[in-house]
């Protein structure tokens, strides 16, 4: 919520929803599995606030890997949230899958639950080596797309089939072809998000896991060709659809800000007026400290920064 109120408030970024009305009538009113590209440092950003605009922000969920679990407060609240974690490696992490999502099958309010099928974010290195998997299995190479990683779809489907109605297919641009950051959002900088949305019956999605892989790499053919098509033309088809904002997450940070940052502020001026060394030191700590953690945040979100799975990963059989 307060990442969500920078990006909505702070940022004044815009984001618009391309899709068809009987699509976006279904938000927010049933349980579905999530795709989106992974292409930029504030992608997951852009999702949250579309679950907030449609009241689900607190009951959307994702497959995350497991580093994310030790980032200071969001990692740690994951976890309480039911998040499902993985280390990235099938061969541990089904067991630990399979029970996080069937923990999540009778979950009591409308879910979103979020993948990341490229399993990376994109790099032209990870893009190279993805695309020479592809050739080596006689798949079509994509352009703006890692090679998807069918396993954990596959079993999501799997496991939530009976509780999520249908899959959404999101593909995330940016106009002005700016490639946005979280400093740059704590900075105050305004981007215009533009965000397609396609609506697929989970009945649609073949049971069988061999077909439901197919139908997966097919996806991701057509998520390459939306955006083909965003770059030529600077739209995406679809009718446009602006969800306002609402006031929730704006009154969440100043209800926090004034319970915890007030009394901060009384106690380091009580802290400097009273001329002690140490207290003064350990405070200045204390601030370091949360610095610090709020600086691993952000890491986290940095491509630059990013892990190098899927360099060498990308070359073992999934």
């Amino acid at each position: 919520s307060e990442l969500v109120m920078l990006l909505e408030w702070w940022s004044g970024t815009e984001c618009t929803l391309f899709s068809d009305e009987a699509t976006v009538n279904t938000f927010g009113k049933e349980h579905v599995i999530i795709i989106l590209n992974h292409n930029f440092e504030i992608d997951f950003l852009c999702g949250w606030t579309m679950t907030e605009r449609f009241g689900v922000l607190g009951s959307s969920k994702v497959l995350a890997k497991r580093e994310l679990l030790y980032v200071p407060l969001i990692g740690w609240t994951w976890y309480f949230l039911e998040i499902v974690f993985c280390k990235r490696k099938w061969e541990e992490d089904r067991d630990t899958v399979i029970e996080g999502l069937k923990r999540l099958a009778d979950y009591p309010e409308y879910m979103w639950f979020l993948l990341y099928c490229e399993g990376t974010r994109f790099t032209e290195t990870k893009h190279r080596i993805s695309m020479e998997v592809a050739e080596s299995k006689g798949l079509p190479k994509l352009k703006y797309h890692l090679l998807p990683r069918t396993k954990g779809f596959t079993t999501a489907v799997q496991c939530l089939r009976g509780t999520v109605s249908a899959v959404y297919d999101v593909t995330l641009n940016f106009r002005g072809n700016k490639n946005p950051s979280l400093l740059g959002i704590l900075y105050g900088k305004k981007y215009e998000a533009d965000m397609c949305v396609r609506r697929f019956p989970l009945e649609d999605i073949p049971q069988d896991e061999k077909e439901a892989a197919n139908w997966l790499h097919k996806l991701y053919q057509e998520k390459d060709a939306l955006q083909e098509m965003y770059n030529q033309e600077g739209v995406f088809p679809g009718q446009q659809f602006k969800p306002p904002r609402r006031p929730w997450t704006l009154l969440n940070f100043l209800f926090w800000a004034t319970v915890l940052l007030s009394p901060l502020f009384t106690f380091g001026f009580g802290v400097f007026a009273s001329g002690s060394p140490l207290l003064i030191l350990a405070f200045l700590g204390l601030v370091g400290a949360a610095s610090f953690g709020v600086r691993r945040l952000i890491g986290v979100t940095e491509i630059e920064k990013g892990s190098s799975y899927g360099n060498q990963e990308f070359k073992k059989k999934e």
